[in-house]
């Protein structure tokens, strides 16, 4: 980056460095201590929907991969389509699996890089929810949490939706995780990207 660039206000984008994805265990040890919660097991790649036999194969060669780990028990991954319009690969491991999410998410990402899909790349998930007894009544929905991986920056920061069909989230709670997970993952400063993701698959 030139001096004419800083003066100009101008940044350098951040290059996708997907191996940020395998700080996900370390800082979910962190979050348990910290908040409460700990892995679903269930995690998704979203990216611009794409059409084409090109997507269809190479959908098909992300599928061959994942099925190939005999531990998935037959959940191969999904692909959905969510009702803003875009596209997720879902993965679903048991809660104690997070290191072969982690690794599911990160082929599923490589293998969109080498097909030439990387530029529809928009961010990655890993689902967390809330572990400890809070005197909820039985029957009440538990409270559900996500580490979202934005692809085009190479940062994390957290989700949380409030329980209830109304699209409110808890910041108080997001800021606490910003704040306890700064040393194991790269949290993205402009609360601006903190996009929320209602009803993302994954989650």
């Amino acid at each position: 980056m030139g001096l004419l660039d800083i003066l100009l206000g101008r940044t350098k984008p951040v290059a996708p460095d997907l191996d940020q994805l395998f700080g996900l265990p370390s800082a979910a040890i962190t979050l348990e201590a910290a908040a409460g919660f700990r892995p679903t097991g269930s995690g998704a790649v979203c990216f611009a929907t794409v059409e084409g036999a090109v997507f269809e194969q190479t959908h098909r060669e992300v599928q061959a991969l994942l099925d190939a780990d005999a531990e998935r028990e037959g959940r191969p991954v999904q692909l959905t389509r969510d009702g803003y319009g875009y596209s997720w690969l879902v993965s679903r491991r048991g809660p104690e699996q997070l290191p072969e999410l982690v690794n599911d998410l990160h082929a599923v990402n490589s293998a969109m890089e080498v097909n030439g899909f990387g530029p529809q790349l928009l961010c990655s998930l890993a689902g967390f929810e809330y572990a400890r007894g809070d005197g909820s009544e039985e029957g009440e929905p538990r409270r559900r949490l996500a580490l979202v991986y934005l692809y085009k920056r190479g940062t994390f920061y957290p989700f949380a939706p409030l329980p209830g069909a109304t699209e409110r989230r808890d910041n108080a709670l997001e800021l606490r995780v910003r704040a306890a997970l700064a040393n194991d993952l790269r949290i993205e400063q402009d609360l601006n990207r903190w996009f929320p993701l209602w009803g993302a698959p994954g989650l």
